[in-house]
């Protein structure tokens, strides 16, 4: 089988040459430019922190995992919402992202672009700079208010390394269930 269509290969590796310690890992890049991840991102927890409906000032964390070998930093995030009855919007302007995990927040991190497509129901992040290999960062997206229907909420999330045609690398589904507790009165 011929591997014609790589520019250059991610194999993630050390060599010792002369005494010294090389790191030989690259990122996999596409004869047409694109450009994928090595070991690519992972999704950890996903949680919100009310789960009832109707409620204002929930924050939902979506926790992501960049191996030391993935050979190229995170440059964006993307989360779609993939199955849910209610459309659930997002306060942008109070999106953030840190360091660590919900439990254990450390370093914020700088947002360049934080975008909405409301056809697509899509929130896109860009990191400025990009996110390094070897870090577990934590997404904080603020609803405008819990779905006012319970169920279960599924969100696509997508990791994409640096450059004009960077790959996309789908990670998993961030599963959200609401409940209804009961009557409300206003």
């Amino acid at each position: 089988m011929r591997v014609g269509f790589l520019l250059s290969t991610a194999i993630a590796c050390t060599a010792v040459i002369g005494g010294y310690t090389v790191d030989l890992s690259q990122a996999v890049q596409l004869r047409d430019g694109k450009v994928y991840f090595v070991q690519p991102p992972s999704l950890g927890d996903v949680v919100t922190t009310y789960k009832e409906t109707y409620v204002w000032g929930a924050t939902y964390y979506f926790t992501i995992g960049l191996p030391e070998n993935a050979g190229e930093p995170l440059q964006r995030i993307t989360i779609n919402q993939r199955e849910g009855v209610d459309r659930v919007r997002f306060d942008l302007k109070d999106t953030s992202a840190f360091e660590g995990t919900r439990s254990k927040k450390g370093q914020k991190l700088a947002l360049k672009d934080a975008a909405s497509d409301r056809k697509t129901k899509t929130i896109s992040l860009t990191f400025d700079p990009p996110v390094p290999p070897g870090r577990t960062i934590t997404i904080a997206l603020k609803p405008v208010q819990n779905p006012q229907v319970a169920g279960v909420y599924l969100f696509g999330v997508t990791a994409f390394p640096p450059g004009e045609q960077a790959h996309g690398q789908f990670l998993g589904y961030g599963r959200l269930q609401f409940y209804n507790f009961g009557p409300r009165f206003f």
